[in-house]
């Protein structure tokens, strides 16, 4: 199978066999893994686009990048883990508490436990509503190097989900690409060296040449479609398919939650039958859960209190996302084919336990991101809404 074939095999099977723009593939992919699959389906490689975006190299990207960021640019106050006196930086990096009197405290460092614990806390008080869908927006950033002029382009696409709440509805969805830019003033000069052209092609990952998969520099089409569930009641993927009976059914303890998951666990990755850890698999798994599901409060706040429990899991604060959101993020890492290790990053609003962005951060290069840094943010996927809604397109 060639490259542009295995792409297209990564397709939600929700959306069938019906021709696509490739200008929408990098938002449809974003959510290939938590769609439902089609039952006695036979598992196949997936290649998945190898574009990144810089987390070290986020002041090249802002020319390519709409960030919505505070009049000045800098990040709001982060207030002390316990709520009370603010948190400040002192000129050598390191942090400490300050009263409102001005008194120094004692440092305070929270580990990934506690902090997960916290996010559980305020995730149960989340206020919920049902509705006739379940609607989900969100926006993919993904930074990729053109096969002609070895230069770096950000390529942004907007995505939109109404699931039907009954069974035997459909499915609705809303694709636009927003447009391919150069990534910092250098790749600009490079772009318009080149004449600024108005398509460009993907380059293949630690090889030389071009995936076949061409993008425009242009914002496409909003597009528009619908289709039945699969096998007329199913909605996400979680481990297996489920159903929105399934979703408001799951369980509020953290223990049982872990056991229904770990029910679909068999040994290897959920997109192939690549090795992977039960704690990997349960942090990938449920976070799409804690994301763009559509799960009471009381579950979302005992994924918290699940994944709080993994060893493995780890914490990194102030935290920025593509969309100039600051919030913390819960950590695992991923060993890949090829030999690359991947860090898995769910970043989350600590004061309301809300998700905002899912990121995927190279830690060792090797494999399908031999080019890339460590450090670099090769995708990244911010949450816009997540909630109930009487209205479709």
């Amino acid at each position: 199978m060639n490259p542009i074939d295995e792409l297209r095999a990564a397709r939600p099977a929700h959306l069938g066999d019906r021709p696509v723009d490739e200008r929408t593939r990098a938002a449809e992919l974003s959510y290939a893994m938590s769609r439902p699959r089609q039952a006695q389906r036979r598992r196949r490689k997936v290649v998945r686009p190898v574009w990144r975006l810089g987390l070290a190299g986020a002041a090249a990207a802002v020319t390519a990048v709409v960030l919505v960021m505070a009049g000045n640019g800098a990040a709001p106050t982060p207030r002390a883990p316990d709520g009370g006196g603010l948190v400040a930086t002192t000129p050598g990096g390191t942090r400490s508490t300050a009263n409102p009197e001005g008194t120094a405290a004692p440092r305070v460092t929270l580990s990934a436990r506690d902090v997960l614990l916290a996010a559980a806390a305020k995730a149960d008080r989340q206020t919920e509503r049902t509705g006739d869908y379940w609607h989900t927006a969100s926006v993919s950033r993904s930074l990729f190097t053109v096969a002609k002029g070895g230069y770096d382009m950000v390529q942004e696409s907007r995505h939109e989900m109404w699931t039907p709440s009954a069974t035997g509805g459909e499915q609705w969805s809303r694709s636009q690409s927003l447009g391919a830019r150069p990534a910092s003033e250098e790749d600009r000069k490079a772009w318009e060296a080149a004449g600024s052209p108005e398509k460009v092609e993907v380059a293949e990952p630690g090889k030389r040449g071009s995936l076949a998969l061409e993008t425009e520099t242009a914002p496409g089409k909003m597009r528009t479609s619908r289709s039945p569930l699969v096998d007329g009641d199913k909605v996400f993927w979680l481990g297996r398919n489920v159903t929105m009976k399934d979703l408001r059914g799951l369980p509020s303890d953290p223990d049982d939650l872990k056991k229904w998951l770990l029910r679909s666990y068999e040994g290897h990755d959920t997109e192939s039958s690549s090795p992977m850890a039960s704690d990997v698999w349960l942090f990938k798994v449920s976070a799409g859960l804690i994301t763009d599901m559509p799960v009471t409060p009381r579950v979302r706040g005992a994924a918290f209190r699940m994944l709080a429990e993994l060893d493995t899991v780890k914490v990194v604060e102030n935290l920025t996302d593509a969309e100039g959101r600051q919030g913390t993020a819960v950590s695992i890492e991923e060993r890949v084919k090829g030999g690359a290790v991947l860090e898995n990053r769910l970043i989350f609003d600590e004061s309301t336990g809300r998700a905002l962005a899912n990121e995927y951060v190279v830690v060792k290069p090797g494999g399908l991101q031999a080019g890339f840094e460590p450090g670099e943010v090769f995708i990244s996927t911010a949450v816009l809404e997540a909630g109930w809604t009487d209205d479709k397109p």
